[in-house]
């Protein structure tokens, strides 16, 4: 293919490529077309020597990591205005749930259910660190993600495809904007391209083994919703993919990314991948790494410098196609024309909007609110009413720690501005009740007991304990997985010395991840999930304690009784011998020299219930409703029709409150086997204490489609099971059945 028609193509994908694009791959050397393949790290406010020199020859395509705004308009400035093409640079920073204002960790964010939450979020992420001049970020993580063990399901959306994709896509969306070039968008970028959620054992950077059919099924739908939605980039995964690396892996970005799904944006590594491919022992050196990535379709090497190093060789020795190159190069250059980079490269900061402005600090704090779980609540002591106690307890190492709330992977939030847990209840309160508090440990991970008798001590002479306990950040993210994901340290004796004074006890957990909470779940009255709040969880968390707020999150993963039910989620197989109540005995319970036979028979432990501890979709308020007269617009549907469902929710509570009704199906047989349940619609609701609402949900015979054992998406007639409820456990359920109308 020539040069010309390789570019005529390019320009019928995107009619950007004749004004712009065209016309500099046709001035460019390639060594120029190399450099714009090249992210090379920035230095924190300063610009070394190399670096002037590699943006001067034209050998840089985007700098990661420099957030300081002279420094970013200087680079850009050397960028255009002293080479020989004058390029603009992509300013590419990890911003994952936000810049200055912090919102929830992204799994907070997703046990919102909230469209509007997590578009929010990634807005004003967006705008705050464009007032340094950041051009794109490296999120979402849209990584099904299903076993908490892992530390970066801190940075997912959850375990389910529909959740991930629904929300992934709000992400995308608040990243972007209307348009790349407005004020205050930047690129977004999907990652990890593709099931790096499902490393073994829940360790980071390890091997995933997904079936074909799972993949497609499970792992890849975020992943087609956010192209489908624009994302500007796509990231490769770190891990090796049924032993390809993604880095490397032809398959997945070439057949997958653009043939079947047309995908025009470009593909960028992670950190150092294309390098890590000869650790992976997939190529020998450098130079075969540099082939097998670019080979694949890896258009940008993020760090480090194999493309730089190699990429020449390959193209003289005939193995690297430049019409490839230039397809790569293309790419690039159109999301740099699309953000208006080629108009103006430079940031002006008077015309920008402030970091940490107050409709900024208000949304934190409403994703927050919407995001804590309120998992158990005994008795209704939550919430407190302040004329009903004199004095409340705050004990925990993370009741006033502003920067432990902000949670994993935030490079410029500063607890400075957080507003803790402690501080927010005192301020609730005022004078009229007595505010006692004890840190008890040291941090999280602490063994030290020694400070125990003075919580203790402050349990006894107060009404109520409020303890916040769980995880300090650095226990979650990238590179940090956990073998046992129970409360570390002597946090379950805390509870458990605290338990023993009969002081009322609410437990408020701020996590990286869902924890094991069996240990402790009957020592406490009740337990509110706040996963790493942000910002505002302080206050937010004060409204949910004091009723300003009924509690509305609900959960995007399952939270299991034991480590040992990993991977544990909602949306499994039924098998051949599902498990049943009737089926499971404890191995406590097993008569002594009982035959092998004389067990149930099913797909459950000895020593471990087979259900969770809490299911995917739960989550308490403070109010209850009542789901009824579920009805179908049709009982049967052909393919290429659209069903409408409706049903009756009630708030039958005295609160005021958000639902999230949750719209559930079952394919009762497949030509592969199908879950037990899938996530097919969900709504967030607000109703006043005793209102009645008519919701609707359309379900169309595309959303009952999947991939066969040919790896052919198709929606094969047969009957369906529907349900409508609060949560994965759903009961209000019918029938219908989809139809062959040929």
């Amino acid at each position: 293919m020539s040069a010309n028609s390789c570019l005529k193509i390019m320009s019928e994908l995107n009619p950007h490529f004749d004004l712009i694009v065209s016309q500099l791959l046709a001035q460019m050397s390639l060594e120029e077309k190399i450099g714009q393949m090249s992210q090379l790290a920035g230095h924190e406010g300063w610009i070394p020597e190399h670096l002037i020199h590699a943006l001067q020859a034209g050998k840089v395509g985007s700098v990661l990591n420099e957030v300081d705004l002279r420094t970013v308009n200087e680079l850009q400035r050397i960028a255009v205005e002293e080479s020989r093409l004058g390029i603009p640079l992509l300013i590419g920073r990890d911003v994952i749930h936000g810049f200055k204002t912090i919102f929830p960790i992204p799994l907070g964010q997703a046990a919102s259910w909230s469209e509007e939450v997590v578009e929010q979020g990634a807005r004003v992420s967006a705008l705050e660190s464009s007032t340094c001049g950041v051009n794109w970020t490296f999120a979402p993580m849209i990584d099904i993600s299903r076993d908490p063990r892992w530390g970066r399901i801190a940075e997912s959306l959850g375990e389910d495809p529909y959740l991930c994709s629904t929300l992934g896509v709000a992400m995308v969306k608040g990243f972007q904007g209307k348009n790349l070039k407005d004020t205050g968008s930047i690129a977004a970028c999907a990652k990890h391209f593709a099931g790096y959620g499902a490393s073994e054992s829940g360790r980071d950077y390890n091997t995933a083994n997904i079936p074909e059919n799972e993949l497609r099924n499970v792992y890849l739908p975020p992943f087609k919703a956010a192209a489908d939605a624009g994302v500007a980039t796509f990231m490769a995964s770190f891990s090796d993919l049924n032993g390809v690396p993604a880095s490397g892996n032809e398959w997945l970005m070439k057949e997958v990314l653009r043939e079947e799904w047309n995908y025009p944006g470009f593909v960028v590594s992670d950190w150092d991948s294309i390098r890590q491919l000869t650790v992976h022992g997939f190529t020998a050196n450098d130079k075969e790494a540099a082939f097998e990535a670019a080979n694949a379709g890896i258009d940008m090497e993020m760090v480090s410098s194999t493309y730089h190093d190699h990429l020449q060789a390959l193209v003289a020795e005939g193995k690297i196609d430049i019409e490839q190159i230039d397809f790569m190069v293309g790419r690039i250059l159109t999301l740099k024309y699309d953000l208006g980079l080629f108009d103006n490269p430079y940031t002006d900061p008077s015309s920008l909007p402030k970091v940490l402005a107050d409709e900024n600090i208000a949304a934190a704090k409403q994703a927050a609110l919407k995001s804590c779980v309120l998992l158990k609540n005994s008795n209704n002591v939550l919430p407190i009413s302040t004329n009903a106690v004199n004095s409340l307890a705050v004990i925990g190492p993370l009741a006033n720690d502003g920067y432990e709330q902000l949670g994993t992977w935030i490079f410029d939030g500063e607890a400075q501005h957080s507003q803790t847990c402690l501080q927010a209840i005192k301020d609730f309160v005022g004078d009229d009740v007595e505010v006692k508090y004890a840190k008890a440990l040291k941090n999280t991970r602490s063994d030290d007991q020694d400070a125990f008798e003075h919580a203790i001590a402050m349990a006894k002479s107060s009404d109520v304990a409020l303890m916040f306990l769980g995880e300090e950040s650095i226990l979650s993210g990238e590179a940090h997985c956990r073998s046992t994901i129970d409360l570390p340290g002597s946090q379950e004796q805390l509870i458990e010395a605290i338990a023993e004074t009969g002081t009322p006890i609410v437990l408020v957990v701020m996590a990286g991840r869902p924890l094991t909470l069996t240990n402790i779940v009957d020592k406490v009255d009740s337990i509110l999930y706040a996963w790493h709040p942000g910002t505002m969880g302080g206050p937010a968390i004060a409204d949910l304690i004091f009723g300003v707020k009924s509690p509305s999150g609900k959960l995007p993963v399952t939270f299991p009784r034991t480590v040992g039910q990993i991977p544990l989620y909602y949306a499994q197989k039924h098998t051949g011998k599902p498990a049943t109540n009737d089926s499971f005995v404890h191995m406590n319970d097993i008569p002594e020299r009982a035959a092998q036979t004389s067990l149930g028979m099913a797909a459950t432990h000895l020593d471990t219930h087979f259900s969770p501890l809490f299911s995917f979709g739960y989550g308490l308020s403070y109010s209850k409703f009542e789901y009824s007269n579920i009805t179908l617009s049709k009982n049967n549907i052909a393919i290429g029709d659209t069903l409408t469902i409706s049903v009756q929710l009630t708030n039958t509570g005295d609160y005021d409150s958000d639902e999230i009704a949750q719209l559930y199906i079952r394919d009762l047989v497949g030509s592969v086997t199908r879950p037990v349940k899938e996530l097919k619609g969900f709504q967030r609701i607000h109703l006043t204490a005793g209102e009645t609402k008519t919701i609707h949900f359309e379900l169309s015979s595309d959303d009952l489609a999947f991939y066969d054992r040919k790896m052919q998406l198709n929606a094969e007639p047969g009957q369906f099971h529907l349900w409508l409820g609060g949560s994965s456990e759903a009961s209000l359920r019918t029938e219908f059945n989809l139809i062959d109308a040929k």
